[in-house]
């Protein structure tokens, strides 16, 4: 008889039908893991190798700073800053605006209202404060705001405000140099930002085996200026009350050690702040110093009689008969004094300075062929420029060899210094070949990079001297340079205990329609010490207003001051001690003025000779009475 299996009972088939139903899922799992494994191992991997990277590495991009600018004591002129920006992101948001405005309020100094009004735009993203500095963006830091977010910033800050600005210039919104030496020496004052990508931990903390060698550290190298911030301050200071007190439209003042030809200073008025460039006239970012032409008048005479002098066309001790007037080529020609004084009478070299005679220019410029003269102006530069490091200079100007040679009142009027045009820093280049023993050297403001000892590390490479006369002229003229200051029109610069060669200027300038305006352009020269001279300082002012306006009485003052504060910084003791001792309260002469130019129309100097004498274009002296070179001329005292 058959045996029946035993059915299995209802709990067992249960547990079989569940136990299937588990094999299945974990069957189906397993195939469903699988797929999705292979998906990622074979479709997806390099996205998701991407986004691992991406939660792994950190951009990092450490503070580098545009090179410090220093003066040559180590005084600060230009850093860079870190600055914040603030933002907030309101999407990002776990307080109510009004709550973050009321902690973000007394660290800006700004209403909650205002603050408060910013935080509750509707926009993905808000700028809620800029240029903060490193402690108040740390105080925000600190307050640990979801929804805030601050982005470091370079800032390039000028301490001394416009006290350099001509030299400095600044920098625009991307960090780079628009004027003076932050364009000029680009290359030297900007580093290269350097980015790289480092590991960081689950937390966000860098992990240091993964920086690059060297990624923080920087060189600290710096520009160091020729520039004398003390020496510039009482320089601007100078220049500002000349301005003021004659009503003048600008001005300059520069001073160069004849030594190696760098600027102790470098003065433009009106200036700005580079701080605040953008709320400054464009016009003033031309620095008037290298960029605008004038004709120097008769600072340019003591530069013809070195010229003759070389030539061997005069000798020292050569005597010329001042008529008072001449007839050049058809165009009468005159002293400033002629209609009162009429004929002079012979005048020696140093007279013929001394009184600033146009005559006795015009007699001394003779003597040589206009073509000899014409190459030796060009040998002087004109028609070139100085080659200083700073942006944007003008080439000096001098008419064509063709038209120069054929009219013979060009060389006369170039005798007394109009028809020919340089800058103020050309004409500084000039008389330093005057005060250095006849070399040419090229002036210039960056000294050099040095290291965080001071220690020089790179010096800027600069055109070598030439020789343009021998020292024996330059020692003569500058002997009558000297007797200029002592007994002529610069007698204002005169400093007791101290000799100086200078000379005076005082030109009609040049009108954009032709020929010549009424306005004029003052400016003296000074040389310091007269004996080795180790300063050449220059002060030029344009349109200066009044009949009282002359390079003796609005130019030389400045000169002198300058000279003081150097005599004052370098400790420079007297060469003639017994005048401080005779006499130890010092009074200056009352000036004697330079007469006004003659507003007598002038023909277009493009297209006519330079200058008619009744337009007496340099027509600064005082009279000197006759007598033998032996004898000292006392200046006459109004």
């Amino acid at each position: 008889m058959a045996v029946t299996p035993p059915q299995p009972s209802l709990a067992t088939q249960r547990l079989t039908k569940r136990l299937i139903w588990v094999w299945i899922i974990l069957t189906m799992a397993a195939i469903t893991l699988t797929i999705r494994l292979v998906y990622l191992q074979a479709w997806t991997a390099d996205g998701l190798q991407g986004r691992a990277k991406r939660q792994q590495m950190f951009t990092l991009r450490p503070f580098i700073p545009r090179r410090t600018i220093k003066d040559r004591n180590g005084k600060v002129l230009a850093i860079d800053k870190p600055v914040y920006t603030l933002f907030a992101r309101p999407h990002l948001y776990k307080k109510t605006p009004e709550e973050i405005a009321l902690k973000l309020a007394p660290i800006l100094g700004r209403p909650v209202s205002t603050i408060s009004q910013l935080l509750s735009q509707k926009t993905p993203s808000v700028q809620v404060e800029y240029w903060m500095t490193e402690e108040v963006s740390d105080r925000i830091y600190n307050l640990r705001i979801d929804g805030l977010d601050l982005e470091q910033h370079r800032h390039r800050m000028y301490p001394q405000q416009d006290l350099v600005a001509e030299v400095l210039g600044y920098v625009d919104v991307d960090h780079r140099g628009q004027a003076g030496v932050e364009r000029s020496q680009e290359k030297l004052l900007a580093r290269e930002e350097q980015f790289s990508k480092v590991s960081q931990d689950g937390i966000g903390r860098l992990i240091p085996s993964g920086l690059p060698a060297g990624m923080i550290r920087t060189d600290r190298t710096s520009l160091q200026l020729t520039i004398d911030i003390r020496l510039q301050q009482v320089a601007r200071q100078a220049l500002r009350e000349a301005i003021k007190k004659f009503g003048a439209k600008a001005g300059t003042v520069l001073v160069m050690d004849v030594k190696d030809g760098g600027l102790r200073t470098l003065v433009t008025e009106p200036t700005y702040d580079p701080n605040r460039y953008y709320k400054a006239d464009a016009a003033l970012f031309r620095n008037r110093a290298v960029s605008d032409l004038y004709e120097p008048g008769s600072t340019f005479k003591p530069l013809n009689v070195a010229i003759a002098l070389e030539t061997g066309a005069i000798q020292p001790d050569t005597v010329f008969e001042d008529q008072g007037s001449l007839i050049v080529g058809g165009w009468p020609v005159a002293n400033f004094d002629y209609e009162t004084k009429g004929y002079v009478g012979p005048l020696s070299i140093s007279q013929i300075l001394q009184r600033s005679s146009n005559i006795g220019m015009i007699h001394i410029v003779q003597q040589m062929k206009p073509s000899v003269y014409y190459g030796w102006l060009e040998r002087l530069g004109f028609g070139d420029i100085s080659g200083i490091d700073l942006p944007a200079e003008a080439t000096s100007s001098l008419k064509s060899q063709e038209q120069f040679l054929s009219s013979e009142i060009e060389p006369a009027t170039a005798a007394f210094g109009q028809g020919i045009s340089l800058t103020p820093i050309q004409m500084l280049q000039l008389h330093s070949v005057l005060a250095g023993g006849g070399k040419m050297i090229t002036p210039h403001v960056v000294k050099a990079l040095v290291n965080e000892e001071g220690e020089d590390y790179l010096l800027p490479k600069l055109n070598p001297s030439r020789q343009i006369f021998s020292p024996s002229t330059t020692k003569k003229v500058l002997e009558m340079m000297t007797s200029v200051v002592d007994i002529g029109t610069g007698m204002p610069a005169r400093i007791p205990g101290y000799r100086l060669a200078g000379k005076t200027g005082t030109a009609q300038k040049a009108s954009p329609s032709g020929g010549y305006s009424s306005a004029k352009i003052t400016s003296f020269v000074g040389i310091f010490p007269s004996v080795e001279p180790r300063y050449v300082v220059l002060a030029v002012i344009d349109e200066p207003v009044g009949d009282d306006a002359f390079g003796s009485t609005v130019a030389a003052p400045i000169v002198k001051a300058v000279i003081e504060d150097i005599i004052s910084i370098d400790k420079i003791p007297p060469s003639h001690p017994q005048e401080l001792i005779d006499a130890p309260v010092a009074i200056d002469p009352a000036p004697t003025p330079d007469p006004p130019p003659d507003s007598t129309p002038t023909p277009d100097p493009s297209s006519q000779p330079t200058a008619t004498p009744e337009a007496n274009p340099s027509p600064e002296a005082i009279p000197i009475p006759q007598a033998s070179p032996a004898d000292k001329p006392t200046p006459s005292i109004p």
